[in-house]
């Protein structure tokens, strides 16, 4: 399952990304990760999230990103959640189609029950048509 947060730089995704996760923590079983461009919010994430700076993984491509996701979730049988922000940035998708690599996180997230939260810097009418239907929060 993927959930997406939408809105243009600097409209205030992340805060409503942190206040998602700080309030998911609460309320989960397993384990949750949050994915990042920099440590930048370390200290505004709940001690018991993962936060883990993607800037220092040799990521190339989009396909790498999945890659590197799926290595994450094969590591932890008790993943949960894993919250994505600055998305086309850390998956490597500026200006490119976000739709195949969002539909190969909803595979994987299906198949493992994991729930994926993005946030990423496009307005609600530049995000495909066919992920419209995902989209929790536009700002």
């Amino acid at each position: 399952m993927v959930e997406l947060i939408v809105g243009k730089k600097g409209k205030g995704k992340t805060k409503v990304l942190l206040d998602k996760v700080n309030g998911a923590i609460k309320e989960a079983n397993g384990s949750i990760v949050y994915l990042d461009k920099s440590a930048k919010h370390m200290y505004e994430l709940n001690n018991k999230v993962r936060l883990i700076d993607v800037s220092g993984y040799p990521i190339k491509n989009a396909d790498e990103f999945v890659g590197f996701v799926c290595g994450i979730i094969s590591q932890d049988h008790d993943l949960e959640q894993i919250y994505l922000d600055s998305f086309l940035t850390t998956a490597k998708l500026e200006g490119q189609d976000v739709t195949n690599t969002l539909e190969q996180l909803s595979a994987v997230g299906e198949k493992f029950n994991v729930k994926f939260v993005v946030s990423m810097s496009l307005d609600k009418e530049e995000v495909p048509a066919s992920l419209q239907d995902k989209i929790i929060t536009a700002l």
